[in-house]
């Protein structure tokens, strides 16, 4: 089952992140990330061709607070997003009754492979188990999306199965990988 999460008074801290609400003075750093052909792609949606699209999202973002931007310590920027959804666990006879939201993740190509999303997640998962009493995260990635894989099963995911999933942003179909991970 779904449940509504606030993300906007939160601040998680890592070695080398800060997770935190997304603010308006994200902006440039946020298009910066996000205009880069590949990034966006690889969640679902393209990636952003002007300054207008990265403002419409970071205000959905600030409106909604359901998700994290992803700062890098050393650098003071943001370098990424961490959202908290609705779960394809809500439909799914196995899972329907668990307190449950869906993990997505996009972050910087210049900062990829250094193990930072292992980190972020990591660091919300405990936040989602320990203080919003979640009883199950969801993850997925499409199949071509070895990165994210990686990062799932780093993380402790477990698979679950495949399925069709189509991405309305990019208007196209993709095969998808689910995985959960359940609070013991």
């Amino acid at each position: 089952m779904d449940i509504n999460v606030d993300v906007s008074n939160i601040m998680l801290f890592t070695d080398r992140l800060v997770l935190r609400s997304w603010r308006e003075t994200d902006l440039n750093d946020f298009y910066e990330y996000a205009s880069m052909p590949g990034v966006g792609e690889m969640a679902g949606w393209p990636h952003h061709k002007s300054m207008n699209a990265t403002r419409r999202i970071l205000d959905t973002f600030i409106k909604e607070k359901t998700a994290f931007a992803i700062v890098h310590r050393h650098y003071n920027r943001v370098i990424g997003s961490l959202g908290l959804h609705v779960s394809w666990t809500n439909q799914d006879y196995r899972y329907k009754h668990l307190r449950a939201k869906e993990i997505g993740f996009v972050l910087s190509k210049g900062h990829w492979g250094q193990g930072l999303v292992p980190e972020a997640v990591r660091a919300v998962v405990d936040y989602c188990f320990t203080r919003l009493d979640i009883e199950a995260l969801a993850c997925g990635h499409f199949v071509e999306n070895t990165q994210s894989k990686r990062v799932i099963e780093k993380c402790g995911f477990a698979y679950v199965m495949e399925s069709e999933h189509y991405a309305k942003q990019l208007k196209k179909y993709f095969n998808a990988m689910r995985y959960i991970l359940l609070r013991v």
